[in-house]
């Protein structure tokens, strides 16, 4: 019996489903293969009708997005191991194993990322996860292998080790542990609500890890391109959101004060770089974090720690003292 399960969430992805559905089939003998539908309006559900047989589908009635579209697909998968598969993603040849064994090796081990190269430069990780995420204080999301804008070649030197965050877009969690966190927060409807799950693991004690052995080559903003104002909106506000859920409540008000003014003069920069759309996208979520902090009271954790971050502040050292890889971060 297969114990493992690959999930894909799919949104009018007919053109990815045919470019990258027959590499996991071919490359995912050990796992049962599902696709979540949200509510496409394309011909996906035919063509995988069609065309996968074996594949199972799971069909929605609306657009859940990213975190309720898994939440509510994988109440319907039973597999002991998970893995949530973005459509765009071109996996290879033995990239479960590798996840497998090392889940087994140590069942501290919740949550594991593999190496994310970039599909269209493959010697080059991609923006998406890289070699791993992590967080500094005020809650900005970095990788190994990539910071920001810059993406770093890949040759080798980041190891398996135990990480912060791992992506969304080839993101590995036991069964127990996903239904152990309540799953994703679907009020992120989609961005960083991975972050906020590991997160909210870290504070729990689950290990989350990055492997090496694995390898994936991912678009990257196959479905929401990355200058999307929309895009802006939801990652402002979703930090924000996840900061006020699992910072420690001592530390809590001063963090988030200093965030909200890095993100006042991220609003300038993009104005001065007439981007107008993206600064009225985080005075928009700045006004939703507001609007929400009476929900966000019920969501806060128990017993969160201190010592989440791996750098004080990565805009500082990006973009003032200019480290752009993460070899030079301290």
């Amino acid at each position: 019996m297969k114990n493992i399960a690959v999930v894909l969430l799919n949104w009018n992805g007919l053109d990815l489903l045919k470019q990258f559905l027959p590499v996991v089939e071919k490359f995912s003998a050990e796992a049962v293969i599902y696709v979540a539908d949200n509510n496409s309006t394309d011909e996906s559900s035919q063509l995988v009708a069609d065309h996968f047989p074996a594949v199972k589908w799971i069909q929605f009635a609306a657009n859940f997005g990213y975190a309720k579209g898994y939440n509510e697909a994988l109440k319907q998968v039973n597999e002991e191991y998970i893995c949530l598969l973005n459509t765009d993603i071109e996996v290879t040849e033995n990239w479960l194993q590798p996840i497998l064994d090392l889940f087994k090796k140590d069942d501290s081990i919740g949550i594991i990322q593999p190496k994310i190269l970039d599909f269209k430069n493959k010697e080059y990780f991609e923006y998406a996860g890289a070699a791993g995420g992590l967080i500094d204080k005020y809650g900005f999301p970095f990788c190994r292998g990539r910071i920001f804008d810059t993406l770093e070649k890949d040759e080798n030197q980041y190891q398996t080790q135990e990480i912060f965050w791992a992506s969304g877009a080839c993101f590995f969690i036991r069964n127990s542990v996903f239904k152990q966190l309540n799953g994703f927060d679907d009020s992120f409807f989609a961005h960083q609500e991975e972050i906020d799950l590991c997160w909210r693991a870290f504070n729990q004690n689950v290990k989350v890890y990055y492997c090496n052995e694995s390898t994936v080559y991912h678009i990257g903003g196959a479905t929401l391109k990355k200058s999307n104002p929309q895009k802006t909106f939801l990652n402002f506000r979703n930090s924000l959101f996840m900061l006020y859920k699992n910072l420690p409540k001592e530390n809590r008000f001063g963090i988030i004060f200093k965030r909200l003014c890095l993100d006042g003069l991220a609003g300038v920069k993009f104005f001065l770089s007439l981007q107008p759309l993206h600064t009225f996208a985080i005075i928009k979520a700045h006004f939703a974090y507001y609007g929400n902090l009476s929900k966000l009271k019920n969501k806060q954790a128990i017993n969160p720690k201190s010592n989440y971050f791996y750098t004080n502040n990565i805009v500082f050292v990006y973009f003032l003292k200019g480290n752009k890889k993460f070899k030079q971060l301290k």
